[in-house]
């Protein structure tokens, strides 16, 4: 009789850790409803719809013959123009739609810029405590994730001299994610400008992620300086995602923005992987630049707003201390010394109701935090907090 062997996988891939988010849903499954309704503080998900208007815009793109046919690799030019002028008005600098990719999500844009930028047994900073698919992405394609320690003391706003000693040979980029996932760090423009100049003089790429830019306060003025103010298209690759400001997580649209040479390479990448985005939600959100900036802006004054009411309400327990907080993200140090906080997380959901993510999930040396997601409810759930968590213990 014929022996077999089973084939085998790629060992990288079976390195990779398995998306943790449903491990802590699971644990939430279990929460039999005594503290009064699930306060679900988890994923990142946009706690209200989109403006029925972009809904309709949706509808009627689906219903064109258009929108079944190809596109083009790099996205549709009515929204690759669109998105242009925006981040121009943004930041105060002409781009044109050859800088700009649109890709199926912001998790998509950062896997197609990565194959674009290392190769596997080279490394990529990342700032620790960090989002952990980037971290898996790197993993499964070979290249070391190289962990970029951010001090709570300095609000997890990571150091550029403190980059520049974990530089070596082997490195190809320093990823920086600006509003912050997980801790809700907002990186003031000096550090970013900072990190460009770093990244500029070792011929290295600064590769940033501004998926929760458009929370930023209404005052703030632009993000950063970078692109007004360098040559970027040298050193400088910007991710972004539709899905939070637009409210639309389900239709997976994203944005690359970089030099129109290192855009011909990614383009390789996303004709083997998406060959074109899906075509009605770029038309849907082509029109929602402009057709729902009222709403957006609104909605950004929402989430503040909720980041304000997390503070305050967790502010009369002093032992969970709230280290870090801005856009859709807050992180927490919990009170139980050498508790895991796996174990703070199953029992927090189990006795109230509430369901955080171990701090654990973003990296090694996390085990004292939480990740909360403040953006996903409404401010009257955020308001039970002090309740849920009065008495509470291990």
């Amino acid at each position: 009789m014929l022996q077999t062997s089973a084939a085998a996988l790629n060992p990288d891939l079976l390195d990779t850790a398995t998306p943790p988010i449903p491990e802590a849903q699971g644990w939430a499954r279990a929460y039999d409803g005594r503290s009064g309704p699930l306060v679900d503080l988890s994923q990142a998900v946009p706690g209200s719809p989109p403006p029925a208007a972009l809904l309709e815009r949706l509808s009627e793109a689906a219903r064109s013959p258009d929108a079944t046919r190809y596109g083009p690799i790099t996205g549709d030019m009515a929204l690759r123009e669109a998105y242009a002028a925006e981040i121009s008005r943004l930041y105060g600098t002409a781009f044109r739609p050859a800088e700009v990719a649109i890709t199926s999500g912001c998790n998509q844009a950062f896997v197609m810029t990565m194959m674009a930028v290392a190769k596997a047994g080279q490394n990529v900073l990342l700032p620790a405590p960090w989002y952990f698919n980037h971290e898996m992405t790197l993993r499964m394609l070979g290249v070391e994730a190289r962990p970029l320690p951010c001090d709570p003391a300095a609000g997890f706003v990571p150091d550029v001299a403190t980059a520049e000693a974990l530089i070596d040979a082997g490195t190809r980029a320093i990823v920086l994610v600006t509003p912050n996932n997980p801790t809700g760090a907002i990186y003031p423009p000096q550090t970013i400008a900072a990190f460009a100049a770093l990244c500029a003089r070792r011929g290295i790429w600064l590769v940033l992620d501004e998926t929760y830019r458009d929370f930023l306060p209404a005052d703030a003025g632009a993000p950063h300086e970078v692109f007004a103010s360098t040559p970027w298209q040298d050193s400088v690759i910007g991710l972004y995602s539709f899905s939070k400001a637009y409210a639309v997580p389900g239709w997976r649209l994203g944005a690359i923005t970089a030099g129109e040479p290192v855009m011909a390479e990614i383009a390789k990448v996303l004709d083997c992987v998406q060959i074109s985005p899906v075509r009605a939600g770029q038309a849907a959100i082509t029109w929602a630049i402009e057709g729902t900036r009222a709403w957006r802006e609104a909605n950004r004054d929402e989430i503040n707003a909720r980041a304000a009411l997390f503070r305050a309400a967790m502010a009369p327990h002093n032992g969970w201390q709230v280290l870090a907080a801005g856009a859709y993200f807050a992180y927490v140090a919990h009170p139980f010394a050498g508790v895991p906080a796996a174990a703070v997380v199953r029992e927090l959901v189990q006795q109230r109701g509430v369901l955080a993510l171990p701090g654990p999930y973003f990296g090694p040396g996390q085990e004292q935090h939480l990740r909360v997601a403040i953006a996903n409810v409404a401010a009257d759930r955020l308001g039970e907090l002090g309740d849920r968590l009065r008495g509470f213990s291990m």
